[in-house]
């Protein structure tokens, strides 16, 4: 798949499970943040393995270096998450914060990023990527990538 076309079809899945959060009973609340978790960090983990490194180019740089400080930021209210039991009163309101910044950071790459990089690399190149991350995705899944987030909270990403 293309890599532009997957990372779209990536935040439609991931607000998707984000609005089922929130929606969720307590009882459910577990499973269904850890399921939103993982698919979050597996989602910034090939951005910034693959995506970010391979279309960085003068015109997305300071794009890419936004989106990196959007995925600390991520990464930080996850890691705040797991410390909850979605019971605590401050489960819901970092839930309401991690659903607004992934929503943020979506139109911001669907906006600003995505475009760009359609223009600059054509469909074989993107597919190539899209099998890279593809490839590190099914890596990631074998575990729970959500905890990646507890080591990535001191500082961005640096761009490759």
């Amino acid at each position: 798949m293309n890599a532009v076309d997957m990372l779209v079809k990536h935040h439609r899945r991931l607000e998707e499970l984000l609005g089922e959060l929130m929606k969720a009973d307590e009882e459910k609340r577990g499973p269904l943040f850890d399921e939103a978790a993982d698919f979050l960090l597996m989602h910034v983990t090939i951005e910034e393995k693959h995506f970010y490194p391979a279309v960085k180019a003068g015109r997305t740089e300071d794009v890419l270096l936004e989106s990196l400080e959007e995925h600390l930021s991520l990464k930080r209210v996850v890691a705040d998450m797991l410390a909850l039991r979605p019971s605590e009163d401050t489960f819901e309101p970092k839930l309401h914060v991690l659903k607004e910044q992934a929503e943020h950071h979506h139109k911001e790459e669907e906006e600003n990023l995505f475009p760009k990089v359609r223009k600059r690399f054509d469909d074989a190149s993107l597919r190539k990527l899209g099998v890279e991350m593809e490839a590190t995705m099914t890596e990631l899944l074998r575990g729970e990538p959500r905890r990646l987030a507890l080591g990535q909270t001191d500082a961005a990403t640096p761009l490759a």
